[in-house]
């Protein structure tokens, strides 16, 4: 009997514990996400600079706030002619957009210290990462059962997935990131694009006949799955054979083969990127997502960001039908009361153009802060280099970026996280990131 009491006794002291343990943890994560009057302060100074900016810097664009410190609308004048309809409803594009500034400053505050390329160690440290992940990234990937026979998968990806990050961020100072529009055309850009010390292009954009346009320097290339399946076409666009090529989708068997049989001597990477939901889409913003991880500053060129447009034109070819340019516009001009970017365009050519209303590194920062709390990212209320890291996993011995000869920027980068290199995890909760620690 006395047995059966002193089990009763412990079962529900054993029981009153975790219910106080449960209770503790609920408050300390609430504690954790509790937004001070501070953190208010630094959204509502984002907020009205931001506003500021746009209607400062915006050609026509105006911006005000929404229901919260987060939320806000660009609209266009009224008398602008949207041009695109949607291929399902057949409406036409809006004139007005909503933005979330919290949502865009924690996700590009968190690009900005990732790395973008895809590599062996991310698929290795993910839980289940060839079985869940890797066969996902091949063309016929069902075919493959998962990635049954790994050998298979490994080959199919070996091509294009290099140990560890090839670049890191910080590695480049300024960089420039040239779209495609036609109104390149009306612009003598060529020589400035030159200046920038990396220019990242898009697709099968040519540079032969156009370099008082578009320059002559490339040294990244962001793919679509329809470029990269003329993979052998593109890489002719580079006689130097130096261009880096990103593919933004799949590795599939017509890649394989050129790369295997052409052959190609361009490096080849799969890009690993961040999820920014539909409010952003094309090659243009996962160009400008590449940049802003491997750059100090970006400036965008080529994109049709300018009051009276009448079709999506390119400086190449024949207009064609493109993808929500108004609300790609207003996201662009977000982008840069952001301090992410900088606009250049043939109504935008004065290079020394000082972008108004910036906000500064501390409001940013203060910004993103808060916004981490609000939207209970990972990082949330946490300090530190790390704070994003949801999965952690030590790097083996030999398998170090190597940071020999990187500026010292990048180098500075290295240090402040400690090694570290910080993967963004695509539709995880709470957006948290791998990060692949020195074993030390």
């Amino acid at each position: 009997m006395k047995i059966l009491q002193l089990g009763l006794a412990l079962a529900l002291t054993t029981g009153i514990a975790a219910i106080l343990v449960y209770i503790v943890g609920l408050s300390t994560s609430h504690e954790r996400f509790r937004v001070s009057s501070e953190d208010l302060g630094a959204l509502s100074s984002l907020q009205t600079g931001f506003k500021k900016c746009v209607n400062a810097n915006g050609l026509g664009l105006q911006a005000t706030g929404g229901r919260d410190y987060c939320q806000v609308r660009i609209q266009f004048p009224s008398d602008t002619v949207p041009k695109w309809r949607d291929p399902k409803s057949g409406k036409l594009e809006e004139l007005s957009f909503d933005f979330d500034l919290c949502e865009a400053v924690a996700t590009w505050e968190q690009v900005r210290n990732s790395t973008t390329i895809l590599t062996k160690e991310f698929i290795d440290a993910l839980p289940n990462g060839w079985e869940e992940y890797a066969w996902r990234r091949i063309n016929k990937g069902i075919h493959l059962n998962r990635c049954e026979n790994k050998t298979l998968c490994m080959e199919k990806l070996a091509l294009v997935l290099p140990e560890t990050p090839p670049f890191v961020p910080r590695q480049f100072g300024r960089c420039a990131v040239i779209g495609n529009s036609g109104d390149l055309l009306k612009t003598n850009f060529g020589e400035e694009i030159d200046g920038f010390d990396a220019v990242v292009r898009e697709n099968g954009a040519p540079i032969q006949n156009y370099t008082k346009y578009v320059g002559r320097k490339s040294t990244f290339r962001l793919l679509n799955r329809g470029s990269a399946k003329a993979l052998d076409k593109v890489a002719e666009l580079d006689d130097t054979g130096k261009e880096v090529l990103i593919v933004k989708t799949t590795i599939h068997d017509i890649m394989n083969h050129m790369i295997r049989e052409v052959p190609i001597r361009n490096p080849v990477y799969l890009m690993l990127g961040a999820s920014f939901g539909s409010a952003a889409k094309g090659t243009g913003l996962k160009a400008l997502e590449f940049a802003l991880s491997i750059c100090d500053t970006v400036d965008m060129y080529g994109f049709t960001v300018d009051p009276g447009y009448k079709e999506w034109t390119r400086y190449f070819s024949e207009s064609r039908q493109g993808h929500t340019p108004l609300h790609g516009r207003a996201y662009y001009q977000m982008m840069e009361c952001l301090g992410l970017i900088k606009i250049h365009s043939p109504m935008r050519a004065d290079f020394s153009r000082v972008v108004e209303w910036l906000p500064s590194r501390s409001t940013l920062n203060a910004a993103r802060i808060a916004s981490e709390k609000l939207l209970r990212r990972v990082s949330g209320g946490k300090e530190g280099p790390r704070s994003s890291c949801s999965i952690i996993k030590k790097r083996d011995n030999g398998k170090v970026t190597d940071i020999v000869g990187l500026r010292d920027a990048a180098m500075n980068h290295q240090k402040y996280v400690k090694g570290a290199t910080m993967y963004p995890l695509e539709r995880s909760a709470g957006h948290g990131s791998l990060c692949m620690v020195p074993d030390i």
